[in-house]
């Protein structure tokens, strides 16, 4: 990994799939930059999942870096069914049944299945539903027992398991199907740094993902993916209840239409930003390279929009996971990135102070940022045991680097979402003092090339080592000749 790459402040997110499954393939997009990867868990078997995780985890460690992992549940996405004889033509004006009963026959020109049987409840003459991310559109007529029966409105070819959504959302599936229930288990099983939930509806969703994980032994952060028009009016509990938020733009625009899209991506990134969440932006960032070698001249202005915006992440779909050219989609993503931090540098945004504070670590995150501000200081440095100060740090934009120094890897690995964090493997020695551990911090960054003599550095730590949460000192340290602390003084 470059120097640049390692400068970056945007992280990003690449899914996995046969495309990384080609011998060098995963080493490849490790080099380019990922910092956590996706495992879909829509696709393939559990088996499957088990070894890439394996894999990511060799890999990582071969190129001497951590990458997390993200297990992406596949949410009770609502699809038609098969056809009897392969895809159909439907044509506009053209009168087709939505059969939603259980033992409903392989589909034709005229109707076909539905996997949601509890369509019939849900619609009304009128509404408009939309297949295949809106490239077929349909008028409903009326609902007879199980059959939806519409008049086609977009014309277009329709085929096997497509995916079904109704204009402006109110579906009323739940967001844990049973098949989620048992990923949620494989997902603690394997280690998954990060959770994300589909189709969430509300806070409860995410409260019931939380606890099944829990039970099941895992210790995920959890990502609630905004997809559905129903969670807009409660985005705030949403995010409150989640530890990242994915703007996943795919379904949620098929819902709310294109042309909202663009102010709700900004809107989402805003409120997760100012609620101290992580959030992420998916769906065709580079839909281009799943088979062209570089991106359109639209999707880096997308991707530079995004990052502007301010969103911790950004993430590659199919272009990393089928693609013809994985390695280069990360590169290319990489190279936006530091394309948009360089033209748009950052600076001191304390907005988010205004927000009412009950926290000690929230507090001391605050006075760093200003005294990063103030001082000239090089960077800040977090000493913390789960990352929580880093990420209230990274809350508050800023053009200062941060480091988030911790003995777990775990912590390390949550901290490669939040934008402007460097993760740090350091111990604290059991009899050593704080003091002592925060010179040896420094020293660490010194020897790593990142700090240089004379260079100010604010520091954060916790007075009781091995408390979470426990934040509530804050020191200002200048750099002396090899890397020693020349002047430390309590603020």
């Amino acid at each position: 990994m470059t120097n640049a790459t390692q400068n970056r402040r945007t992280r990003i997110v690449a899914t996995l799939g046969p495309a990384t499954d080609a011998p060098g393939m995963l080493e490849k997009i490790i080099a380019e930059g990922v910092d956590v990867v996706r495992l879909n868990l829509s696709h393939g078997q559990a088996d499957d999942h088990r070894a890439r995780a394996e894999a990511v985890r060799k890999a990582a460690a071969a190129a001497g870096r951590e990458v997390g992992v993200l297990a992406d549940l596949q949410g009770p996405k609502i699809r038609i069914e098969t056809f009897a004889e392969g895809p159909v033509e439907l044509e506009v004006g053209h009168r087709f049944v939505l059969d939603c009963s259980p033992d409903a026959a392989p589909g034709n020109i005229d109707r076909v299945g539905v996997s949601y049987h509890e369509l019939p409840h849900d619609v009304h003459a009128g509404d408009v539903l939309l297949l295949d991310d809106g490239l077929v559109a349909l008028t409903v007529l009326e609902v007879v027992g199980a059959e939806v029966r519409c008049e086609v409105l977009v014309a277009g070819k329709l085929s096997n398991r497509k995916g079904l959504n109704r204009q402006g959302g109110g579906l009323s599936v739940t967001a844990l199907s049973d098949k989620d229930k048992a990923d949620i288990k494989l997902a603690a099983e394997i280690g998954a740094d990060f959770l994300a939930v589909s189709f969430v509806r509300s806070a409860a969703d995410m409260h019931e993902a939380r606890r099944l994980l829990h039970e099941a032994g895992g210790n995920a952060a959890l990502v609630s993916k905004i997809e559905r028009a129903d969670a807009i009016p409660v985005l705030g509990e949403i995010i409150d209840a989640s530890d990242v938020v994915m703007v996943a733009r795919g379904d949620l625009g098929v819902e709310i239409g294109d042309a909202e899209l663009p102010g709700l991506q900004k809107k989402i990134i805003r409120e997760a930003v100012e609620r101290n969440r992580a959030v992420i932006t998916a769906t065709q960032m580079l839909q281009s390279m799943v088979r062209s070698p570089i991106p359109t001249r639209a999707e880096v202005l997308d991707v530079a929009n995004a990052v502007i915006d301010g969103t911790d992440a950004v993430m590659l779909s199919e272009e990393s996971a089928a693609g013809a050219h994985p390695d280069k989609a990360v590169a290319a993503l990489a190279r936006i990135c530091l394309g948009a931090e360089r033209q748009f540098e950052p600076k001191e945004d304390l907005s988010t102070a205004h927000h009412r504070m009950d926290r000690t670590d929230q507090a001391i995150a605050l006075a760093a940022m200003v005294l990063a501000g103030q001082l000239g200081v090089r960077a800040i440095v977090a000493l913390t045991e789960s990352g929580a100060t880093a990420q209230w740090l990274s809350r508050y934009r800023s053009a200062v680097p941060i480091y988030g120094m911790s003995p777990f890897a775990a912590a390390r690995r949550r901290m490669l979402l939040l934008r402007d964090v460097q993760p740090v493997e350091f111990s604290h020695g059991e009899k050593q003092s704080m003091a002592a551990s925060t010179r040896a911090a420094v020293r660490l960054l010194f020897e790593k090339g990142k700090l240089g003599e004379g260079d100010r550095v604010v520091i954060t730590y916790g007075d009781r080592v091995g408390h979470v949460g426990g934040t509530n000192t804050l020191k200002l340290l200048s750099v002396g000749a090899d890397g020693a602390v020349d002047t430390m003084r309590d603020l």
